[in-house]
C-alpha cells in the first residue's frame, strides 16, 4: 500500500492548506458516456463526510466540456449547472469518463485539462479518464492505473506509462483510480489524510461498506471467483494462459507446467468448463483483442502480434469466427 505517496510535495500543500481555509473544493469534468456508479462513488462520500461533521468541508463543482447535460454510459442525463471556468477555483479535478472514451476525448478536453494543471489544481482521473490524462500528456514518468479492461490498451498506445493494477494511485501530482466502487475507497482514503481516519471510518460505515480497500488491493475477482471453480491445477493452467497472450503456450507446456498429461488438461476443461483448452485460450485471446481494437488505434496487424496470432489474416478468420464480424468491422461505427 502506497500510504507515503499522500507526501507529494504539491498535493501535500495543496490540501493541507485547503483544510486550514476551511473547505476544500473537488471539481469532476463529466465526458460523455462517463460511468455512473465511479462517479458517484466518488462525490457521494465528500457529500456524507459534510453530513457527518455538520460542516462544509467539501464542495463541488460538476461541468462538462460543453457546460451542456452530459449523459453517463447507462443511459442517464446529468445536468451541470456550473461551467468549465468554474472548475478554476477547484483543489482537485477529476476527469470522468467511460466506455468509448477514444470518440470522446477531443482536443478540447486535452485543453481543458492541461489549464487546470496549469493553474495549479491538482488533476486526477477516475476509470478511462486516464487514457485522457495520458493523451494530454500529463502522465509521463508517474505511476497510473486504470480498470482493469482498459489496462492492456493503455499499454499499446502509451508504452512508457508506467500502469499499475492498483485500485487508485497517488503519484507525481497526480490521482488516477481504476473505476468502479474504488471511487469509494480513493476518497474515503483521501478524507482520511485530510480529516482523519476516524472521519472516514465514519462515512464508510454510512455506506455499510465494512472495510476501505488498500490501493494495492486487487481490483478483479480471484480466478476461482470468476470461473467458479476450485480444482488447483485448472487455476493454475488457466492463470497461464491469461498471462502468455502475446505469446501463447502450447498445450503440452501448459500440461507439463500443472503436471498433468494433455489428456488429464483436456478431461479438466470439458468437465468444469465444458470447453477444450485450445478454444478457452483461443477466446481469451480474441476478447483482448477485441479490447484492443475497441481501446486504441493500433492496426490491425499490431492487434494480431499482440494477441498472439501469427498473421493478420489468421487473426480475422477466427474474429469473424467467433463474433460474426471481421476485425474491420469491428472498428467501423454503425
Amino acid at each position: 500500500m502506497h500510504l507515503t505517496v499522500i507526501t507529494d510535495n504539491k498535493i501535500k500543500d495543496v490540501l493541507l492548506s485547503s483544510r486550514s481555509a476551511g473547505t476544500i473544493k473537488v471539481g469532476f469534468l463529466l465526458v460523455p458516456n462517463f460511468s455512473m456508479i465511479a462517479f458517484s462513488a466518488a462525490l457521494e462520500p465528500l457529500r456524507v463526510a459534510n453530513r457527518v461533521a455538520s460542516d462544509t468541508i467539501f464542495e463541488w463543482v460538476i461541468a462538462s466540456p460543453t457546460d451542456e447535460a452530459v449523459t453517463a454510459s447507462n443511459g442517464v442525463r446529468v445536468d451541470v449547472e456550473q461551467t468549465i471556468t468554474q472548475l478554476n477555483d477547484c483543489h482537485l479535478v477529476f476527469i470522468c469518463s467511460g466506455i468509448n472514451v477514444k470518440e470522446y476525448a477531443e482536443q478540447n478536453v486535452f485543453n481543458i485539462t492541461r489549464r487546470l494543471d496549469r493553474q495549479g489544481a491538482i488533476v486526477g482521473a477516475i476509470c478511462t479518464g486516464t487514457y485522457v490524462l495520458a493523451s494530454a500528456g500529463l502522465l509521463n514518468d508517474t505511476r497510473c492505473t486504470v480498470h482493469w479492461e482498459n489496462i492492456d490498451g493503455l499499454a499499446e498506445e502509451f508504452p512508457y506509462l508506467e500502469i499499475t493494477n492498483e485500485l487508485f494511485e497517488i503519484h507525481n501530482n497526480r490521482i488516477t483510480c481504476s473505476g468502479g466502487t474504488a471511487s469509494l475507497d480513493m476518497m474515503l482514503y483521501l478524507i482520511s489524510q485530510i480529516h482523519g481516519q476516524s472521519l472516514a471510518a465514519q462515512v464508510s460505515d454510512q455506506f455499510i461498506h465494512d472495510r476501505i480497500r488498500d490501493p494495492s488491493d486487487r481490483q478483479r475477482m480471484e480466478l476461482r471467483s470468476r470461473l467458479g471453480v476450485s480444482h488447483p491445477k485448472l487455476l493454475t493452467v488457466v492463470g497461464m494462459m491469461e498471462t502468455y497472450l502475446e505469446e501463447p503456450m502450447s498445450q503440452t507446456e501448459l500440461a507439463k507446467e500443472a503436471s498433468l498429461s494433455t489428456r488429464q488438461l483436456e478431461r479438466l476443461f470439458r468437465k468444469y468448463l465444458s470447453t477444450t483448452p485450445t478454444r478457452y485460450y483461443l477466446n481469451l485471446r480474441l476478447a483482448r483483442a477485441r479490447q484492443l481494437l475497441r481501446q486504441t488505434s493500433l492496426s490491425i496487424l499490431s492487434v494480431a502480434l499482440a494477441c498472439g496470432f501469427v498473421s493478420a489474416s489468421h487473426f480475422s478468420k477466427c474474429y469473424r469466427e467467433t463474433y460474426g464480424k471481421t476485425p474491420r468491422t469491428e472498428r467501423t461505427p454503425e
